[in-house]
């Protein structure tokens, strides 16, 4: 008879019990707190982690803090295990809202602007890589990934954080809303798989060999999604959906999302790219039209609310605190450290600023709609910040380096809201964004 699974010590559950409780408590404080100051969610909850990890509380009280974070791998992986599992959902949740259609209808203007917007920052990121000093090298991989990694740390787009604060401004029937939605959907998804190039190219090493394998895995498993995932994703949500309880509709989605995420893990990428191709093919599945309505059946994602309310209030906070807990301010005493750190901030503020408006001016857009589409296109938000994460993770970043990343994506998310207020203030509403308006209206009543 074999033997029973060894269960949880309780003092190792009781500190996972109370690490988790406190993490949401103050994070939820903290996070209505920056909401109240007109400032993204995300600072609260990331300054969770700096408060309660080794910046403030561990300087302060380096018992407490051992003692609520104890240096035992065992026990903080319980609180990683929920963090994970929080932002792979959080990925799937954006891939499946991730609009499609609008990326198609904006065609060739949002691809400018979104290629203009990434491939400058990409460059300068990667070019940065190979100046910056020692320091902020982790030792234990190459310049070239870390220069790759870091160029992906700077393109980087967030779409949450985007598109709650059109939102919240009241501009997602604007053109230019509509427009930076599409052109940050097409540099997320991107970037998720410019980051599974690195994470490859960081396990195996940078050799030609290796990078064309990665490549050539990533097209594959995008074809297998097109080709298998997509029908067989439609027919089990299809499925999923004529149950009563729409409790079904949640587990399968959450199901797919991390079989997704587990597909790309095995093949030696990063795990987070298959919950995103999961969460656009969750997305893309409607329900069968009615034999007497031409029209395309509803969207099944938006069966999915319980779960994004879940995801966004509970578990991703989970993670932004875990995540502030590997911030180290202290690193910033060190001058080469604060120089480098100020250089990167401005190189993805202006890498990032720039691509866009060219991208915009180039499309024939107007001078400050360009400006209000560079603000938009800056927030880095949560996804610079699971970068950042997969990089520490990896070994590809220091402690400092990370310090310096997560920093920027706060930088970044909080300098957005003001400039695109004073930007749009000077673009006209036109005829078809009252229109626009009235019907998004019309969908909310």
């Amino acid at each position: 008879m074999s033997n029973p699974l060894p269960s949880l010590a309780p003092h190792v559950l009781l500190v996972f019990l109370l690490q988790i409780s406190l993490l949401l408590l103050v994070a939820l404080a903290l996070g209505r707190l920056a909401v109240r100051l007109r400032l993204p969610a995300l600072v609260g909850e990331l300054l969770t982690g700096v408060i309660l990890g080794p910046s403030l509380l561990g300087a302060w009280s380096p018992g407490a803090l051992r003692w609520l974070f104890p240096d035992d791998a065992s026990q903080l992986h319980l609180v990683d295990a929920v963090g994970q599992i929080g932002v792979l959902l959080l990925v799937g949740v954006t891939g499946a809202q991730l609009d499609t259609a609008m990326i198609r209808r904006r065609g060739l203007t949002g691809v400018r602007v979104s290629l203009s917007g990434l491939l400058l920052p990409l460059a300068l990121g990667i070019g940065a890589g190979f100046l910056v000093p020692a320091a902020l090298l982790s030792g234990r991989t190459d310049r070239w990934v870390f220069a790759l990694f870091l160029g992906v740390a700077m393109c980087v787009t967030a779409i949450p954080v985007i598109a709650k604060t059109l939102a919240d401004m009241g501009l997602l029937h604007r053109d230019i809303g509509q427009l930076t939605l599409a052109a940050g959907s097409v540099d997320d998804a991107v970037g998720w798989f410019l980051l599974s190039i690195v994470a490859a190219a960081a396990t195996t090493g940078v050799h030609a060999g290796s990078v064309v394998l990665s490549v050539v895995y990533l097209l594959g498993f995008l074809a297998a999604a097109l080709l298998i995932g997509r029908p067989l994703v439609r027919r089990v949500m299809r499925v999923a959906g004529r149950s009563a309880e729409g409790g079904v509709r949640v587990t399968v989605a959450v199901i797919l999302v991390l079989l997704g995420a587990a597909a790309t893990q095995s093949m030696g990428m990063e795990a987070l790219f298959g919950a995103f191709v999961a969460g656009i093919l969750i997305g893309q599945t409607r329900e069968r039209p009615g034999e007497l309505d031409a029209k395309p059946g509803r969207p099944l994602w938006t069966d999915l609310a319980p779960l994004r309310t879940v995801v966004l209030s509970v578990l991703a906070p989970v993670f932004l605190a875990t995540a502030g807990l590997r911030v180290d301010l202290t690193a910033l005493a060190d001058p080469k450290v604060l120089v480098a750190g100020v250089v990167l901030l401005v190189i993805a503020i202006a890498g990032k600023f720039a691509g866009a408006y060219i991208g915009a001016r180039g499309s024939r857009l107007s001078h400050w709609e360009a400006i209000a589409l560079g603000a938009g296109m800056n927030s880095r938000g949560v996804v610079e910040v699971v970068v950042a994460t997969t990089g520490l993770r990896l070994g590809v970043l220091s402690v400092a380096t990370y310090t310096v990343i997560v920093l920027i994506a706060v930088i970044t998310s909080v300098m957005g809201p003001p400039i695109l207020r004073r930007a749009m203030a000077r673009v006209q509403l036109t005829e078809r964004e009252r229109e626009r308006e009235q019907a998004l209206s019309g969908a909310q009543a």
